[in-house]
């Protein structure tokens, strides 16, 4: 497998086209999949916004105050603001804002980046990433990965996630296979796109890299069953039930 930067993309503003500007620099071949940072989908897209756009609610302002006791650094009540309007639930308010966003991510801040967004205060995310995967999917005849860096539980540091995708399954389903002893496989069910995006990040970086499109070539599905779940279901969710019923004392 190898993971290849579409170079020489320019700053994307709401309106350009895309899928036009990568299949310029690059030749796509069959078997690529596309992996594509969710900030440059939004900015295509136009969901950049000002702090103006998120008058503070009592709820958010209460947070932003809580937030700033806890941390000592000021926080702006309009941010907490806009993470409530993306999401459709906040797991914890404190220390941080866990939110579950629209589309089933769950993520710090709902993925409300104030990172490399030159001309707005904030960048959110894709309304829908998938569907934002799917027509760019149709366009360059190639699997779409739509990306985000992710911090995880039990774990320092983010990695590259996948918060869409289309034209490949989610998941890798090892189930009813069997081991090299002959045991079959009764749980194993591999996150294929979130691997995608985490080779892909390697790649693409962070910070003023601005590669934020990345091709991943000589890789294959197999000949496995695919799944397209990737978001836990909320009655399966333990963890989510866990901080629903926990509160931080700190």
């Amino acid at each position: 497998m190898k993971t290849r930067a579409v170079s020489g993309l320019p700053e994307i503003h709401a309106g350009d086209d895309l899928a036009a500007l990568i299949d310029d620099r690059f030749d796509f071949e069959e078997g690529d999949v596309l992996c594509l940072a969710s900030t440059v989908v939004s900015k295509a897209e136009g969901r950049k916004a000002d702090f103006s756009a998120f008058p503070p609610s009592e709820r958010a302002e209460s947070i932003a105050e809580r937030l700033e006791s806890i941390t000592g650094e000021s926080k702006d009540p309009r941010f907490a603001q806009a993470v409530i309007e993306e999401s459709e639930e906040l797991l914890t308010d404190a220390p941080f804002l866990l939110a579950v966003t629209r589309f089933g991510h769950i993520t710090v801040n709902a993925g409300i980046d104030r990172s490399n967004v030159p001309d707005a205060d904030l960048l959110l995310l894709p309304e829908d990433p998938s569907a934002s995967a799917e027509r760019l999917s149709e366009a360059l005849g190639v699997p779409v990965v739509v990306t985000d860096t992710s911090g995880r539980p039990f774990r320092y540091g983010q990695r590259g996630v996948a918060v869409g995708w289309a034209g490949i399954p989610a998941s890798r389903d090892w189930r009813g296979e069997f081991d090299r002893d002959g045991r079959e496989l009764g749980v194993t069910v591999q996150s294929v796109v979130d691997e995608l995006a985490g080779a892909a990040n390697l790649v693409a970086g962070e910070g003023n890299d601005g590669t934020p499109a990345v091709v991943v070539r000589d890789w294959a599905f197999g000949d496995h069953a695919g799944s397209e779940e990737l978001f836990r279901r909320e009655e399966d969710d333990i963890v989510r039930e866990a901080l629903r019923n926990w509160e931080f004392d700190g």
